[in-house]
């Protein structure tokens, strides 16, 4: 090789070597630039997202504060206040068939009465005939069988009132299933324990209405009951526009209702108890 070919050789080889060191000085270079790139990309990115998410939060917050919410807070508010009134319509419907169970109660025990009055009547003109003659007088015996009928048409109408009765039972038994209240045997239970523990406090508040008035029998039922501290033998004032008319003893309580006798003594001359009258508690009689 002459000297001139290897000058132009040594040349050729630094130009590559140059070129190959720029290129990769270039590459280095864009790969930086590409690396910083992707992480303001990602930046980018997780700041956007970041920036939706808080955008669906403010969204999701506005329909539940905006009138969206309060339609939602006032629908709620509507199924609680419905679900109120059904209540307070099955407590009237069970305080309308005590009434009427207590009623019925009470001509049974009228009617029972009467068939042991009549009865005793038919055994006294047995033994008023006179047995020395054959055949009781035409009078006594027509008076006997007409005894003896009178006694057969009670007991049918007993049987029929009893069958009434157990009709009453069931519905008083439906009323308290919608009502929440507890069956018969742990009705009695937490009756007594509401007694135990929580009559005494509030008993001295008491206050209530009449919900309606027996006049036959002389008797009221009260929307108070067991769960107000109300108890067998209290006394209860009953008053109308403040003014004092008479008092009544529990006879009888339930959960959300009671049955109060009027105490005829205590009313005043001319007046009687009315539905709608105010009761308040008066104290427990021994």
């Amino acid at each position: 090789m002459t000297p001139r070919g290897s000058a132009v050789f040594a040349v050729t080889s630094k130009s590559v070597t140059g070129l190959a060191i720029a290129f990769l000085v270039l590459a280095a270079f864009f790969g930086f630039l590409n690396s910083q790139k992707m992480k303001a990309l990602r930046t980018n990115a997780a700041n956007a997202q970041a920036a939706r998410d808080a955008a669906e939060l403010r969204r999701v917050q506005e329909e539940l504060d905006g009138p969206g919410g309060g339609t939602t807070g006032a629908k709620e508010q509507g199924t609680v206040a419905e679900a109120e009134n059904r209540r307070a319509k099955a407590e009237a419907d069970l305080a309308q068939v005590q009434k009427e169970k207590a009623d019925l109660q009470a001509k049974l025990d009228a009617s029972q009465q009467e068939i042991a009055s009549l009865q005793k009547r038919v055994d006294e003109a047995g033994k008023n005939a006179n047995p020395s003659v054959s055949g009781s007088p035409p009078a006594e015996s027509a008076q006997t069988a007409d005894l003896q009928s009178q006694i057969d048409d009670l007991r049918r109408q007993l049987e029929s009132a009893e069958k009434e009765k157990a009709f009453l039972a069931e519905k008083i038994q439906d009323a308290q299933e919608r009502t929440g209240q507890p069956k018969e045997g742990k009705k009695r239970r937490e009756t007594a324990s509401v007694q135990r523990e929580t009559v005494t406090a509030r008993r001295t508040g008491v206050r209530g209405t009449v919900l309606a008035y027996n006049q036959a029998y002389n008797f009221v039922v009260l929307n108070l009951g067991a769960r107000n501290g109300v108890e067998i033998n209290s006394e209860m004032l009953v008053l109308r526009d403040g003014t004092l008319i008479g008092k009544i003893r529990i006879s009888s309580v339930e959960p959300a209702t009671a049955i109060g006798d009027i105490m005829t003594n205590s009313l005043a001359r001319g007046v009687q108890v009315q539905s709608g009258d105010t009761v308040i508690y008066a104290g427990t009689s021994p």
